[in-house]
């Protein structure tokens, strides 16, 4: 027997907001929301489906400082320079986490939450 990843969970102070964020980023859509969850997930798919989900649970002070988790991001139907141009239009900024020269590009949402940008793009 084994266990399988069924979601990612990600603490923030708006989970709302954060999950329209996320949305736009990865194209997926709200399976369960209230005031202190927000679950996204690829269109279509059952609960505990193939593809973990992301929540995004209130919390009242998310964990300062580096995280040591965090997500790895590639575009479906466009190139890295244009994905990260869309990315920056949603909200995201560039951040330097002392990556040096590399193949991706660091960013953070719009609570600061860090997730990578990678250069290869993969089928949606």
């Amino acid at each position: 027997m084994a266990a399988r990843i069924t979601s990612v969970v990600v603490n923030c102070t708006d989970p709302a907001a954060l999950a329209a964020f996320w949305g736009q980023v990865l194209g997926w859509e709200v399976q369960e929301a209230d005031d202190e969850l927000v679950t996204l997930g690829p269109p279509g798919q059952p609960p505990k489906g193939p593809v973990p989900v992301l929540d995004l649970v209130r919390v009242p002070d998310p964990t300062p400082g580096r995280r040591r988790l965090h997500l790895d991001v590639n575009a479906t139907d466009r190139d890295r320079d244009a994905e990260l141009e869309r990315l920056l239009e949603l909200g995201a900024v560039r951040v330097d986490v002392g990556q040096g020269d590399v193949d991706w590009v660091v960013l953070a949402d719009p609570e600061g939450n860090e997730f990578c940008l990678l250069r290869s793009r993969v089928s949606g």
